[in-house]
């Protein structure tokens, strides 16, 4: 039971954005995708997720068959995503918002909805506890939940979006950059929150740049360049890869995220002393 990339390409006039990318992500685990800007990670994303149509590749998840589907019908296959900037609706609160992706687990179609159909009333009730489940699993407090989601703070706008993905009930969550933007406490936080979800046995996906989060949190790591996999493996094995070292992490952002995992050892040697 896995989501299988298999050959994914893209190409935007003389541009071959994504060429020939494939990869397995497992559920309870997180699956990252690293490399510079204008490697094609976000273009590989929206293929995955229907956002953008394939030229060429195979998608499979969970022995489905995708096909390349619209967003809408990749959702009910169990997709869902988060993307680069919160995508918010103005003026909307917290948990209507939220609530706008527990309607696709709904069961009453849109006459039912206009005609008040016996039962409507009661779905709606059930969506709305599928939306605070999703806004209690990303630890939003709950007096926030009536505020206008565009209004808050940007970290937690960030999880207002997660929990909205969350109440689609999906079987894998693909998430663009949910760091950006994030000071390094919101990142620490958000790390936690993403391990916590693959625990409980959700396929994650990621698309980041902050490394020390990666290789903190990832159980495996792909590597692109010029649209390309030039490699993949677990946290260590790509930290320790030339080619990686070369096209992405440096020699100085390999020594900050070591020097970060050094530390998270000495403090938890020291909790435990």
């Amino acid at each position: 039971m896995t989501l299988h990339v298999e050959g994914l390409s893209k190409r935007f006039g003389g541009l071959l954005a994504v060429d020939g990318v494939g990869f397995c992500a497992a559920p309870a685990q997180v699956t990252s995708v690293i490399g510079p800007n204008g490697a094609g990670k976000t273009t590989l994303l929206n293929m995955i997720s229907g956002v953008s149509t394939c030229d060429a590749g195979r998608l499979v998840l969970f022995d489905d068959e995708l096909g390349g589907g619209a967003p809408l019908a990749m959702a009910r296959h169990g997709l869902a995503r988060t993307y680069q900037t919160p995508q918010l609706f103005v003026g909307m609160s917290v948990l209507d918002t939220v609530m706008v992706g527990a309607h696709l687990a709904g069961r009453c179609d849109f006459l039912s909805a206009l005609f008040n159909f016996r039962g409507v009333r009661r779905e709606e009730r059930r969506l709305e506890a599928l939306a605070r489940e999703a806004l209690a699993r990303v630890d939003l407090p709950e007096d926030l939940y009536d505020r206008p989601a565009d209004e808050l703070a940007y970290g937690l706008q960030r999880r207002v979006e997660i929990a909205r993905a969350l109440a689609m009930k999906p079987r894998a969550l693909l998430l663009d950059e949910p760091a950006a933007g994030l000071n390094t406490q919101e990142t620490r936080a958000l790390s936690t929150l993403i391990r916590e979800l693959a625990g409980t046995g959700l396929l994650v996906v990621l698309v980041e740049h902050d490394m020390e989060m990666v290789m903190g949190i990832s159980d495996h790591v792909v590597v692109m360049n010029f649209g390309r996999k030039i490699a993949q493996g677990t946290p260590q094995e790509m930290q320790d890869d030339p080619a990686v070292i070369e096209a992405y992490l440096g020699t100085e952002a390999l020594q900050d995220v070591q020097a970060d995992q050094d530390q998270r050892c000495e403090d938890a040697d020291a909790r435990v002393a």
